[in-house]
């Protein structure tokens, strides 16, 4: 339940936009001026606000704080070239917000609060959306457990808070990734489908450990046998054998990606052939020795697309075809893009206008 719509605003006296750098933002580094927050209590969404991006205040014995009560979204908006300003998909991020909420164990963002908050707080900084190619609005929506209680339960209070800032492109360039066969992202039955906070920290150690080993990121697999490929760092996994576009199901060790989605729509578009299957690491191998495998790449908000120009497995580097050849994942890219910023028609209605 809401207990009203009515959204107060506290506007900021003093912008912090003329000191950021709009041509080239960096992604995580800056903040807009103002922030959303919503309490839940008593069964019921209450005190929807927006105020001056600032820190919270809250109990070090909230209950997030310990125990990763915590679930978030990430989307972008983008400017076009008569200044409209526009978002992809925010339905699909506000329905996967509610997933991942069921999952938690938390009460569920109504879809309309989701929106009404996300609209009046971009209209409110609009300014901060960047225009320059590359560039966009990261839009982050996020909810934590309010309780001030060290005991394990669900929380009784909860806070729905949207932060947003001006970003570039997260991968500049083709990534090297190598495949995890130690460590484990998720295991069925458990939270991988839902983006909680804890799936991300326990990814860190192996992340960092493939970073200081030369790569950019990693294959995730199964935590069972270790013999599939699932994610790609924070990412979808996608392939282009044989002309055919390949990816793990999405399920209970698979993020329903919101790109991802959008990708094998595109795909079907266009004719291609789309296997969403199990895929096994030595499919994977093989497909690159024997010269079937065209492309390889992560799909992502933050990314959109990104390719992976070498696989590394056992000790061995796998160089995939050079990207300059490549001519599906650019194209998804440009087509996704296009449609972001306006250019390009929007057959599925994918586009939010502000």
């Amino acid at each position: 339940m809401i207990e009203t719509m009515d959204i107060s605003i506290t506007k900021t006296t003093a912008s912090k936009l003329p000191s950021v750098d709009m041509e080239n933002p960096q992604f995580g580094k800056v903040y807009s001026d103002h922030m959303f927050l919503a309490d839940y209590e008593d069964g019921e969404w209450k005190d929807l606000r927006i105020v001056p991006y600032g820190d919270l205040s809250i109990s070090p014995a909230n209950t997030t704080l310990h125990y990763a009560s915590t679930i978030f979204e990430g989307l972008k908006a983008n400017k076009t070239e008569n200044g409209d300003v526009l978002v992809f998909r925010p339905d699909a991020n506000a329905k996967r917000l509610q997933l991942s909420a069921e999952r938690m164990c938390m009460p569920a963002v109504p879809e309309e609060l989701f929106m009404n908050a996300m609209t009046e707080l971009i209209r409110l900084d609009k300014d901060w959306v960047p225009s320059a190619p590359g560039t966009s609005l990261y839009i982050r929506p996020f909810q934590i457990a309010m309780d001030p209680y060290i005991g394990i339960r669900p929380s009784d209070k909860y806070q729905f808070l949207i932060i947003t800032g001006p970003v570039g492109a997260y991968y500049a360039e083709p990534v090297k990734v190598k495949i995890e066969t130690k460590y484990t992202r998720a295991a069925a039955g458990g939270t991988g489908f839902a983006k909680t906070g804890g799936n991300y920290a326990a990814a860190l150690k192996p992340a960092v450990d493939a970073q200081k080993e030369g790569f950019n990121q990693l294959i995730w697999t199964d935590g069972k046998t270790h013999e599939f490929v699932e994610e790609s760092g924070t990412m979808n996994l996608m392939f282009i054998i044989n002309d055919t576009l390949v990816t793990a199901p999405a399920g209970d060790t698979i993020l329903h990606g919101i790109t991802r989605g959008s990708i094998i729509q595109l795909a079907k578009d266009k004719g291609m052939k789309v296997e969403e299957r199990p895929v096994r690491v030595t499919e994977v191998i093989d497909a690159i020795k024997d010269g079937s495998m065209q492309e390889a790449f992560g799909a992502g908000t933050a990314a959109t697309v990104a390719q992976i120009k070498l696989i590394h497995h056992e000790g061995v580097d796998y160089e995939l075809p050079p990207v300059s050849d490549w001519k599906y994942s650019a194209e998804f890219l440009n087509t996704l893009n296009g449609i972001k910023t306006g250019q390009l028609p929007d057959p599925h209605n994918w586009i939010y206008k502000i």
